[in-house]
């Protein structure tokens, strides 16, 4: 996952409120809030009341997808805690977001160190902290804002901590269960995985599978595979309310290269898992006298992924001229080390783009203009994805077939450019990719 930032003329900033008055947006709420200051800078305790809103990039996920949250502070009783001015982009928030309801835990989210100067014990100013969460449960979902921490880096680097007490809920969202038929979501890559206790074993063996993000109480088929072919080790398990599954798979076909895991009458790349590769090795007659049998194995690794950078900073746009923010995503690595005959897919996917006051750019303005390329000794050939739009449904990044034997390495980039409109209001806009095996 990786997160975008572009910008138009100008700097990011929270809406501000006027003394006594709510900032315009709808979602903000104010709690009571005691801020300490870093023993440094010789300050009492402030309390006061903290005015925030949280967001979210979809407000109707369903388990599985991972969601943008987004804590905006309008204002906070925090005070400069620096003895004189403090200077621009000296500011660096993070915060938790408390989630409740179908789904508990907490949100660790961060905004960017981009601020104004502040006067001598001048309030900190506005700040706006993102971050992503995984849909484990279906229900209703709500959002309030947790504990923040202001973190400023001159001269000196202090904290200034501040505790939440009694928070109301600033954000809900219902997620619904994701989808149980055969035909899948289309654009969407499947979430479905399994694990392998053992990577090889004698004819007959039991080998003890693991799967993951399959429906909640769907029966699900765990089978041996031959290349594209589907062997007669096979046996039907039931996921269990968080869509996991155990089974232990007796492997006696001697054909078998890999196993998978399904919903539905037959696997597919919408309701199955990805492979994974297993080997049945044959037991050998014994050794004439006077000789003996030596042999190797070699153990099938798995399918990855690494990308260069956490961030992606595209161009600016001159601000009411509009026009294309270039970049590019960076490089991104696959290694298949998985042995056997399947390929694989890499998609990607971008939220909208978030701005001031909670601006949106929608994500289908982000195109890319992917490359692929195979590296020497590589078993497998590499194609690029597609030029054109990649937006929240997604688009292919990068493939490689499935052949008699695949595998190999592969290096990945893509150019983005995201089309923003004459006028767009100043400041920085961010948005989520999130790249995915299918």
């Amino acid at each position: 996952m990786a997160v975008f930032a572009a910008t138009t003329g100008g700097a990011l900033g929270a809406p501000a409120a006027a003394e006594g008055e709510a900032p315009p947006e709808q979602g903000w709420v104010g709690f009571p809030t005691h801020c300490l200051p870093p023993q440094e800078a010789g300050l009492p305790p402030a309390d006061g009341t903290t005015t925030a809103r949280i967001a979210v990039d979809d407000p109707a996920p369903k388990v599985g997808d991972t969601v943008t949250v987004t804590y905006q502070v309008a204002r906070t009783p925090a005070a400069n805690p620096v003895g004189g001015e403090l200077p621009a982009d000296a500011l660096t928030p993070s915060g938790r977001i408390l989630l409740g309801g179908a789904q508990s835990g907490g949100v660790t989210v961060v905004g960017a160190k981009r601020n104004n100067p502040v006067r001598a014990g001048a309030e900190l100013p506005a700040v706006t902290m993102t971050g992503t969460f995984t849909v484990t449960a279906p229900g209703e979902i709500t959002l309030a804002p947790g504990d923040y921490t202001l973190h400023t880096s001159h001269l000196l680097d202090l904290d200034t901590t501040c505790t939440v007490t009694g928070a109301p809920v600033s954000a809900r969202l219902t997620a619904s269960p994701p989808p149980a038929t055969a035909g899948g979501t289309p654009g969407r890559a499947s979430l479905r995985s399994v694990t392998l206790a053992a990577a090889y074993g004698r004819p007959g063996a039991r080998v003890e599978v693991t799967g993951a993000g399959f429906a909640p109480g769907a029966a699900v088929t765990v089978a041996g595979r031959a290349g594209a072919a589907q062997t007669a080790d096979r046996v039907a398990v039931t996921a269990d309310e968080r869509g996991a599954v155990r089974a232990e798979l007796p492997v006696t076909d001697r054909t078998t290269t890999a196993v998978i895991a399904y919903e539905g009458p037959a696997w597919s790349a919408e309701q199955g898992s990805g492979p994974a590769a297993y080997t049945v090795i044959e037991d050998a007659p014994p050794p004439a006298p006077g000789t003996r049998q030596v042999t190797a194995v070699v153990e099938p690794g798995a399918l990855s992924m690494t990308q260069e950078g956490a961030a992606i900073t595209l161009g600016a746009v001159p601000y009411g001229r509009g026009g294309a923010a270039a970049g590019r995503i960076g490089t991104v690595t696959v290694k298949d080390a998985r042995g056997g005959a399947a390929g694989w897919t890499l998609t990607g996917r971008v939220t909208d783009f978030t701005g001031p006051g909670g601006i949106r750019i929608p994500g289908a303005s982000l195109s890319w203009t992917p490359t692929c390329t195979a590296a020497a000794g590589s078993a497998s050939r590499c194609a690029p994805g597609a030029a054109g739009v990649v937006g929240p449904q997604g688009a292919v990044l990068a493939s490689a077939p499935g052949s008699a034997q695949a595998g190999g390495t592969f290096t990945i980039d893509a150019t983005v450019t995201l089309t923003l409109p004459p006028y767009t209001p100043p400041g920085a806009y961010t948005a989520v990719l999130t790249l995915a095996f299918s």
